[in-house]
């Protein structure tokens, strides 16, 4: 049997618990239609006004930053895992990395997205 073929009947087999699982899941979960359902609803409170709101993009900014520097330490692991295998190339592009996110760094502090309005 071929890589191919296997792959296909992998697919298939997915698909067939992904579908069935579903259908079964709707056939046999209790229903019961009413308003209150339809509701929005947080932690016991109801809520009062609107749902829509801004946020200040302050917020999401600092959660790019955060995502940034975690996606970073996460890649240095492995690279100071097999760091004697790559020798002086390894060295230049890890320091490449790191100079791309300290200027990325940089950047954010000079504009002032790190300072808390």
């Amino acid at each position: 049997m071929s890589s191919y073929e296997i792959f296909v009947i992998v697919f298939i087999m997915a698909l067939v618990m992904v579908l069935g699982g579903s259908v079964i899941g709707l056939l046999l979960s209790p229903k019961s239609k009413n308003n209150q359902k339809g509701e929005q609803y947080e932690s016991g409170i109801p809520t009062r006004g609107t749902s829509w709101m801004q946020f200040k993009v302050g917020y999401y900014l600092i959660a790019i930053l955060f995502l940034m520097f975690d996606v970073e330490a996460v890649l240095l692991f492995p690279w100071a895992v097999i760091m004697k295998g790559m020798g002086v190339e390894g060295l230049y592009a890890v320091s490449f990395f790191l100079v791309v996110l300290i200027l990325g760094l940089a950047y954010a502090w000079r504009k002032g997205a790190l300072e808390w309005k």
